[in-house]
């Protein structure tokens, strides 16, 4: 309950001051005191609002939440991108008028007063008249009117032009990215040597899918667009590793039926994602069972084909650790130990991370979703920080890694830089 609360918390401050700052720059110094301002501070206030909404109603099923509020989360986040890449070229714009001003001042000296007083003895002594003199001091307004980071006039127009800039590039981006995630995914095809695949192995295909994210905005057709074009590939054997569905199998098992269609020579197969323990993963490996693929939960498959050998491992997701039974954690160990050291083999396990326990095991390669290559750029330098490869081939401590990019999307319908992905892996004899 703490680390919910603690959550929430920081989802709270997080909200706030994004959008507090989004209200500063696109409302407060792009308008005057009035209605305008009145109307965009309600605005920012119901946005900010809309977005941990839109977390807590489709959790509880409110689903058509589910577009507005992801949509405004995405064209938040650019937005954020946006102004903040804008601040610097804003500062230095204002530095740079300020100086032209001060250059374009008159710098000649003023002459020295003169006192002039009248010829007449017999008056009053009239008051001295300084001739020449440079005028009286000017006020604080002069001053504000030469001085261009404190014009208002100058002022509203560049916050203007900074932050329609900013929306039409934040919309811009976003409106492209809900049309890559919701279009087909992108086919990868990668060969990987492994140095103990046997020659009659060489060229064993494994389809592999993560991150298909069956939820409030991806439903049954999504499922059968993707098991089409696994079909298509004629694969050896099938993996989806991870991150099938974000609900119930009450609410989504319809949308994950169309699994059961799979094809390959050798059978498809399943690993648990971090999602699957927010959505009831006792139920979903009962039900991805029934449905045809076999679910490797900290277990090893023997794969016979071509007259060779291959193991294909699976353990559950790191996120598990510290559950029991059906949800219990990765165990490597009881994946990976006993066996025969000749044959090559395949971990199917969610997370990039899993890596660096699976080279202990000697692992020849690993395959991997979860970060759906970032998703969008650039949220994909935050994404290196916690995994050690965020797409495509790479290597941890010996054992080749690769992260496919995943074939759908979590919160914003939108990718940017990352587009949705199915792997063809073929292994080759080194």
């Amino acid at each position: 309950m703490l680390a919910v609360l603690g959550f929430v918390g920081v989802l709270a401050l997080t909200t706030s001051l994004i959008h507090l700052y989004l209200w500063k720059r696109l409302v407060r110094d792009t308008t005057t005191p009035g209605r305008w301002r009145r109307v965009g501070g309600i605005a920012a206030l119901v946005l900010a609002l809309l977005v941990p909404a839109t977390l807590a109603g489709t959790q509880a099923g409110l689903y058509w939440l589910a577009w507005p509020g992801y949509l405004w989360l995405a064209v938040m986040f650019y937005l954020l991108v946006v102004l903040a890449v804008l601040e610097v070229p804003m500062l230095v714009t204002r530095l740079v008028l300020r100086r032209r001003l001060t250059a374009a001042e008159p710098t000649t000296a003023a002459p020295e007063p003169v006192l002039v007083a009248t010829a007449e003895p017999t008056t009053a002594a009239p008051e001295p008249v300084l001739v020449g003199a440079a005028g009286p001091p000017e006020s604080p307004a002069t001053d504000a009117v030469r001085a261009p980071d404190h014009d208002p006039a100058r002022r509203l127009l560049l916050a203007r032009g900074a932050a329609i800039f900013a929306g039409l590039t934040a919309t811009g981006i976003t409106g492209y990215g809900v049309r890559t995630a919701l279009g087909p995914p992108r086919l990868d095809r990668v060969q990987i040597p492994l140095a103990k695949l046997p020659r009659s192995m060489d060229g064993l295909r494994i389809a592999t899918v993560s991150d298909i994210h069956l939820g409030p905005l991806r439903g049954r057709a999504h499922t059968e667009r993707i098991v089409a074009a696994i079909n298509r590939l004629d694969a050896d054997l099938v993996a989806v590793v991870g991150d099938l569905v974000d609900g119930s199998v009450a609410e989504l098992g319809p949308a994950a039926a169309p699994l059961r269609d799979l094809r390959s020579r050798y059978g498809s197969f399943f690993v648990t994602g971090n999602h699957e323990y927010y959505s009831g993963v006792e139920e979903w490996v009962q039900e991805v069972d029934r449905l045809g693929l076999r679910v490797l939960q900290n277990q090893r498959q023997e794969i016979r084909a071509r007259g060779g050998v291959l193991d294909l491992a699976g353990v559950n997701d790191l996120d598990a650790t510290g559950s029991t039974g059906l949800a219990a954690g990765p165990d490597f160990a009881a994946a990976l130990g006993d066996r025969d050291p000749s044959r090559p083999v395949v971990l199917l396990a969610h997370q990039p991370l899993a890596a660096v326990e699976a080279a202990q095991y000697d692992v020849d390669l690993q395959l991997s979703g979860h970060t759906h290559g970032g998703q969008v750029v650039p949220f994909n330098l935050v994404v290196r920080l916690a995994q050690p490869v965020v797409s495509g081939l790479g290597e941890v401590d010996g054992t080749k890694v690769y992260v496919t990019n995943g074939a759908g999307f979590w919160g914003p319908p939108v990718r940017v830089g990352a587009e949705p992905q199915i792997s063809l892996v073929e292994l080759r004899s080194a």
